[in-house]
C-alpha cells in the first residue's frame, strides 16, 4: 500500500499542476581538470602512485591527483611550481616517463612496452640465476661455506651478483631514495633489506630468487593492471582525432579544438562524430555503443541533434556545431572516467591507513625476532626453552624471511584494481560511476526516490484533449499556446508544437519569459499570452476562475490578456521496464521505493498504483523536492542509502542533494554529467539493476582478495617465525598472493557482461 501527499498552496478549489516549467537554475561548470594533466608511463604500483600524490600536496602552492587507473596526474599550480612539482616525481620514481596528456598514443604503446622492459630484464637475471646455480652445484655444496677470500666463492657469488643487479638495481635504488627521504618502510625497503640480509648470510640463490620472482609478478602484475586499464581506455578510445570543417567552399581536417561554435563540419560514414552539434544536411543512422552501451542505430535527419563520440555508420551528414570541444558530451565523459578512482571507497582508504600502521609494525617484529631469541639463548634462565643452540644467523634468516612474506603489496595494489575494473565493468554497460565510493555505497541503498516525467514514464506528452472556454475556438486555443511555448525547450512544450503543427512566426514575439514551476509568458502582436499550471493562473494578482478539478493528465491552462482560454490536456506513458525494474530492486533488498513529481495527484496515484510504489508526493516545486530528500537523508543517518534517479535536468538540485544521485538520460544533458553520482548514458532503468550488480560483485571480490592476502600472509609468517618456511616459500606469500589477488580483481570485468 502507498502513502500519498501533496502540496495545497493555491486556490483550495483546485489542485491542478502541469510542471510545466520546472527547469531550475544551474550555473554550468566544466569539468576540465584544473591545471595541467600529465601521463605517467610505467606506474604500475598503487603504493607508489599514493606516494607521489601525497609528496607533490605537501609542496606549497601545488594541488595534485593522481589518478592511478588512467595513470594521469593532474597538478593545479603556476609555471614555476608546475616544473618543481614533475621534478619531485622523477626523483620519486625516476623510471617513469611523464608526457604532456594530449591523446592515448603513449597509453597505448606501454601496453606491449612495459611488459617487454620486464621479461628482458627477468630473461638477463635468469641466465645469470642459472650460472651461478651449476657453479654453486659444481664447486661442492658447501661452497657458500668457504673462506671470503677463497676464489672458488667468488666466482659462484659474481653470477648471482650480476642477476642480483638486472633483477633488482631498480629497487635497491628506490630504497636508497627512501632511506635518504626517512622513508624506512617502503616495499623497495623491506626487499633490500631481506635480499640484501641473505646475501650477507650467503643465502644467495634464496636472495636472488627474490627478487627474480619479484619481477615475475611485476610482469603479471603489469599485465593483469593493463588487461583492466584497457576496459576504461576501450571508453577513452570514442576521442575524436580530427574533424572536417567546412570553411569558404572547401573541406579541411582540422583539430577538434579548433572548431567554434557555429561552424559548419562534415562527418562521413565510417567517422567519429568529433563535437556536439545540429544535422543541417544529409540522412543517416548513428551507432552510440560508445556512449550507451546499447548496439541498436539510431536514425537521425536534419535539425536532430548528434553528439560527439557517435560513429556516423551511412552517410554523409553537414552539422553545425553548437558546443565547442571542451564542451562537448565526449569530453565530459572521458573527464568524468578518468576522474572516476579519484573518489576513493571506503575500503581503499581503510587499507591505505593500514598499510601506514602494518608496514612499520612488521619490520620492528622482523628486527625483534632477529635479535631477541639469540640474546635469550644466552641467558641462563631461558636456555632450557631452546631445543638447540639458537645462533644470530639463524634468526636473521627467519626475519628475513618474514620480511619478504609481510610485504603489504598484495593487499595495496589488488584493491583499486578491483575497484576501477568494476568502474570499467559498468562503463561498459553505459554506466558511469564518478568514482569508487559510489561503486561501494550503491550496494548499501535501502531506499530509492523516482522523478516521475522523463524517469518512470516516457516524457513524449501527446495531447489528448483541447477544451477552449469563452469564446475561444479549439484552433485559437492551441495557437495560442503554441506561439506562448515556441521558445521553450521542455517536453511539454514539444508536444504542443507537434500537435500545432505549423510554423510559428517568431518575429510576431514581441517578449518571452519563463516564469519557474509556473508557466511561460509570451508577448505576441501586442497581446500577453500565459500558458503553465494553474499556479500561472494566481500569480501576480491574477486570480482567474476555471474548474478542472478531477481531471486525469497533465494540465496546460492558457490565458490570453488576462482572459481564460481554456486548457490543453497531455498525458505521458509509464515506461515499459520500469515495474519489472522495481520488482527487481525489491528483490535485491531495496526497501522503499518513493515518488516525487510537480504533476497533479491524479495523474501521480495513477502511476503509483501502475507500478506499485510504496509512497508518491505530488504538485511538488524543485525546492519541495530537495527538502523531501534532504528530510530522507537525515533520518537515514551517516550510512547513507537514500538515492535520488532523475532525468537530469530539472533535477540537479535534489540529484546533488541524496546520498547516491543518478541521472537518466545522460545524452546530451549537461545537469546529468555535472550533478549526478551515478549517470546511465542508455536511458534505461534496468541500468540500476546492472550498476547494483557490477557494486556487489565488485565489493565481493575486493573482500576475497582481503581475506586471500591476510591468510596465507598469516600462514606464512607464523610458519617463518617457527622457522619452518624458507625464502621461496616467502616469495609466494609476497609475490604469488599479489599475483593472485590482481588476477582475481579482474574477474569483476566480466560482471559487464550480464547478470
Amino acid at each position: 500500500m502507498y502513502r500519498v501527499s501533496f502540496r495545497q498552496e493555491r486556490d483550495p478549489k483546485c489542485t491542478e499542476e502541469t510542471c510545466l516549467c520546472t527547469s531550475s537554475a544551474h550555473e554550468e561548470s566544466s569539468l576540465s581538470p584544473a591545471g595541467q594533466a600529465y601521463y605517467l608511463r610505467g606506474l604500475t604500483c598503487a603504493a607508489c602512485a599514493a606516494k607521489i600524490e601525497d609528496g607533490l600536496n605537501r609542496m606549497e602552492g601545488v594541488s595534485a591527483r593522481l589518478d592511478f587507473a588512467t595513470s594521469t596526474l593532474f597538478i593545479e599550480a603556476d609555471g614555476e611550481r608546475i616544473k618543481h612539482a614533475l621534478a619531485l616525481v622523477r626523483e620519486i620514481e625516476p623510471h617513469l616517463d611523464i608526457m604532456e596528456k594530449g591523446g592515448v598514443d603513449g597509453e597505448e604503446e606501454e601496453d606491449g612496452s612495459a611488459g617487454a622492459r620486464i621479461l628482458r630484464k627477468i630473461f638477463g637475471a635468469g641466465i645469470f640465476f642459472v650460472v651461478g646455480l651449476v657453479l654453486q652445484n659444481y664447486f661442492l655444496e658447501g661452497a657458500d661455506r668457504l673462506p671470503a677470500g677463497d676464489v672458488k666463492l667468488w666466482m659462484v657469488i659474481m653470477p648471482f651478483a650480476i642477476a642480483y643487479v638486472i633483477a633488482g638495481r631498480d629497487i635497491v635504488a628506490g630504497a636508497v631514495r627512501g632511506v635518504l627521504k626517512r622513508n624506512f618502510f617502503g616495499e623497495e625497503t623491506l626487499m633490500t633489506i631481506a635480499t640484501l640480509g641473505a646475501f650477507a648470510i650467503r643465502e644467495f640463490p634464496e636472495a636472488v630468487g627474490v627478487m627474480l620472482f619479484f619481477k615475475v609478478g611485476e610482469y603479471f602484475e603489469e599485465r593483469a593492471l593493463a588487461h583492466s586499464r584497457r576496459s576504461i581506455r576501450a571508453l577513452l578510445r570514442i576521442r575524436p582525432d580530427y574533424a572536417n570543417l567546412r570553411k569558404n567552399g572547401e573541406t579541411v581536417r582540422v583539430r577538434p579544438e579548433d572548431v567554434k561554435v557555429g561552424d559548419f563540419i562534415v562527418v562521413r560514414p565510417g567517422e567519429k562524430v568529433p563535437l556536439d552539434g545540429i544535422i543541417t544536411d544529409g540522412l543517416t543512422s548513428v551507432d552510440t555503443s560508445a556512449l550507451t552501451g546499447e548496439s541498436l542505430p539510431r536514425s537521425l535527419a536534419p535539425g536532430d541533434e548528434i553528439l560527439s563520440g557517435m560513429i556516423n555508420s551511412t552517410a554523409v551528414i553537414t552539422v553545425k556545431v553548437t558546443r565547442p570541444f571542451g564542451e562537448s558530451t565526449v569530453s565530459r565523459i572521458l573527464d568524468l572516467v578518468e576522474k572516476a578512482s579519484a573518489n576513493r571507497a571506503p575500503t581503499e582508504k581503510f587499507i591505505t591507513k593500514f598499510s601506514r600502521i602494518y608496514t612499520p609494525a612488521v619490520v620492528t617484529a622482523a628486527l625483534l625476532m632477529a635479535v631477541v631469541p639469540p640474546l635469550l639463548y644466552r641467558m641462563p634462565a631461558f636456555t632450557s626453552l631452546f631445543a638447540h643452540a639458537e645462533t644470530y644467523s639463524e634468526w636473521i634468516y627467519r626475519a628475513l624471511v618474514f620480511l619478504v612474506i609481510a610485504c603489504p603489496c598484495a593487499l595495496v595494489i589488488s584493491i583499486p584494481v578491483g575497484f576501477f575494473g568494476g568502474i570499467g565493468a559498468a562503463s561498459r554497460k553505459g554506466i558511469l560511476f564518478k568514482g569508487s565510493n559510489y561503486l561501494e555505497a550503491f550496494r548499501n541503498v535501502h531506499t530509492i526516490v523516482f522523478d516521475k516525467t522523463g524517469t518512470l514514464t516516457v516524457g513524449s506528452f501527446s495531447v489528448t484533449g483541447i477544451y477552449p472556454a469563452g469564446d475561444f475556438t479549439e484552433e485559437e486555443l492551441l495557437r495560442s499556446a503554441a506561439e506562448a511555448e515556441s521558445h521553450s525547450n521542455h517536453p511539454i512544450a514539444r508536444s504542443i508544437l507537434d500537435a500545432y503543427g505549423k510554423e510559428i512566426d517568431e518575429s510576431r514575439i514581441e517578449g518571452y519569459r519563463e516564469i519557474s514551476s509556473h508557466g511561460v509568458m509570451a508577448v505576441v502582436d501586442g497581446r500577453e499570452i500565459l500558458a503553465g499550471s494553474d499556479r500561472i493562473l494566481h500569480m501576480d494578482g491574477i486570480d482567474i476562475d476555471h474548474d478542472t478539478c478531477g481531471v486525469k493528465g497533465t494540465v496546460v491552462h492558457v490565458v490570453v490578456e488576462r482572459a481564460y482560454a481554456g486548457y490543453i490536456l497531455l498525458s505521458d506513458s509509464v515506461r515499459p521496464e520500469a515495474r519489472g525494474t522495481i520488482d527487481a530492486l525489491r528483490t535485491d533488498g531495496v526497501d522503499r521505493v518513493v515518488m516525487l513529481t510537480g504533476d497533479n495527484t491524479e495523474v501521480a496515484e495513477s502511476v503509483a498504483q501502475e507500478l506499485g510504489l510504496d509512497e508518491f508526493h505530488a504538485e511538488l516545486l524543485p525546492q519541495d523536492k530537495v527538502d523531501m530528500v534532504g528530510e530522507m537523508v537525515k533520518r537515514s543517518g551517516a550510512g547513507g542509502g537514500i538515492c535520488f534517479v532523475g532525468d537530469g535536468i530539472n533535477d540537479a538540485p535534489v540529484l546533488a542533494a541524496s546520498d547516491i544521485g543518478i541521472a537518466m538520460g545522460g545524452l546530451g544533458s549537461d545537469a546529468a554529467i555535472e550533478a549526478a553520482d551515478i549517470v546511465l548514458m542508455n536511458d534505461r532503468l534496468t541500468g540500476l539493476l546492472d550498476a547494483r550488480h557490477i557494486s556487489r560483485r565488485t565489493r565481493k571480490i575486493v573482500y576475497q582478495n582481503i581475506t586471500m592476502a591476510l591468510l596465507i600472509k598469516g600462514f606464512f609468517i607464523l610458519f617463518g617465525a617457527a622457522g619452518l618456511a624458507t625464502m621461496w616459500e616467502a616469495v609466494f606469500a609476497d609475490v604469488g598472493v599479489a599475483i593472485l589477488a590482481v588476477l582475481n580483481s579482474t574477474r569483476v570485468l566480466s560482471a559487464g557482461a550480464g547478470r
